[in-house]
């Protein structure tokens, strides 16, 4: 089978967390760089890592790389590259996205004119004719400029993977998904260990801990825009991804998986977007303020996105309602917190200096993650 080199880009400082996923999927990892990960994998490969990647933005297939400092370097290497390989005659295809970083060539929309030009060059050559109706399946381009170093490559995702297909109904502020996994990711709860997210708007955090229990794959319920490429990947390599996923997932699994938040309507939200994903079974979503927070069982952990006070008459409410985390985290015995907030108060505030903190951006805003660690539960309680 056709070996690719794959690319999937993630949020930046979760790297680490995705190169572990990818490398429990069996695939090798290639190399690491800010924001992205590269691996190389078969046309099953493709399918697998779209339909199970939980951290991941999308997977790229890499059409080539070459070095550009000019507009005509650039049209001239990008022509150079071996695009019938993958576009049809009939193909839709498009640079959807170019990202220039210390780079000469910096101008967005001008790198993804240029580019379409060549590859329109190129496939005049190759198909030997002068206009294209591009009516058939589409082929979004993505490029990535580092350094005058140019990477193009296919989007075989379509819509960002963080776009589960449950969410249809979304709190103020939410956290993506694949960012709330990767969060989930990089601690030590276990599906039968207890988790509370006092702070749950529309229930993302709660939700896909409730996959990850339930071992549900986070692309079971939505479409790619490769699945119609099948001179590139056969049909027959979705089908066996997918029914890989249907046969992991374990529905019965035991969890004791709770969400927060203080408005009614966010918990109503919440209730319907866990229904949509097939884990409302698995949550208790309760209206009740942090002020509330409680268990009466140890070794819980609380993983949450509390309010980061963007809003300027926000912020002045955030001191008490980080104290109040603080005091109810405290107060419970042996528990773990886990938060992520652009709050530059946050430690102070919860009364706690953090054991570890991780810097990462949640978009283009620096937020940190932040680990008040508890205490190991005694082995028998593991």
């Amino acid at each position: 089978m056709r070996e690719f080199e794959l690319i999937a880009p993630c949020h930046f400082g979760l790297e680490a967390v995705l190169k572990r996923e990818i490398q429990d999927l069996g695939y090798e990892v290639i190399r690491v760089e800010d924001g992205r990960v590269t691996f190389s994998g078969d046309a099953d490969a493709v399918c697998r890592a779209n339909i199970f990647l939980r951290t991941a933005e999308r997977i790229l297939i890499k059409v080539g790389s070459f070095h550009a400092e000019t507009f005509e370097e650039l049209f001239q290497n990008t022509r150079a590259l071996e695009w019938e390989r993958f576009l049809p005659e009939n193909g839709k295809f498009w640079v959807a996205k170019a990202a220039s970083v210390k780079s000469k060539l910096f101008s967005p929309s001008d790198i993804q004119s240029i580019m379409k030009k060549a590859i329109v060059e190129r496939l005049k050559g190759v198909y030997r004719v002068s206009w294209f109706p591009e009516d058939g399946d589409s082929f979004p381009i993505r490029v990535f400029l580092m350094k005058d170093e140019v990477t193009a490559a296919l989007d075989t995702t379509g819509e960002s993977l963080h776009k589960r297909g449950y969410r249809k109904l979304t709190a103020k502020a939410p956290i993506a998904e694949n960012l709330a996994a990767a969060l989930i990711l990089l601690t030590p709860w276990k599906g039968d260990r207890i988790l509370v997210d006092p702070f749950c708007g529309s229930g993302t955090f709660p939700i896909e801990a409730a996959m990850v229990a339930a071992r549900m794959a986070p692309g079971m319920n939505r479409e790619f825009t490769a699945e119609a490429w099948n001179h590139v990947i056969e049909k027959k390599s979705w089908y066996r991804a997918m029914d890989e996923a249907f046969d992991l997932v374990d529905d019965g699994v035991e969890t004791d998986i709770q969400g927060y938040d203080i408005d009614d309507h966010m918990v109503s939200i919440a209730r319907e977007n866990a229904r949509l994903a097939g884990v409302d079974h698995l949550i208790h979503f309760q209206t009740r303020p942090v002020s509330q927070l409680s268990h009466p069982k140890k070794y819980g952990f609380i993983i949450t996105n509390p309010p980061y006070g963007e809003r300027l008459e926000e912020k002045k409410d955030l001191p008490a309602l980080y104290r109040t985390l603080g005091q109810r985290f405290a107060a419970l015995d042996s528990w773990s917190l886990y938060l992520i907030t652009s709050y530059e108060n946050a430690e102070q505030d919860i009364g706690r200096k953090a054991d570890k903190n991780r810097k990462i951006y949640n978009g283009m805003m620096k937020t940190y993650f932040y680990r008040f660690q508890g205490p190991r539960p005694p082995r028998q309680d593991r």
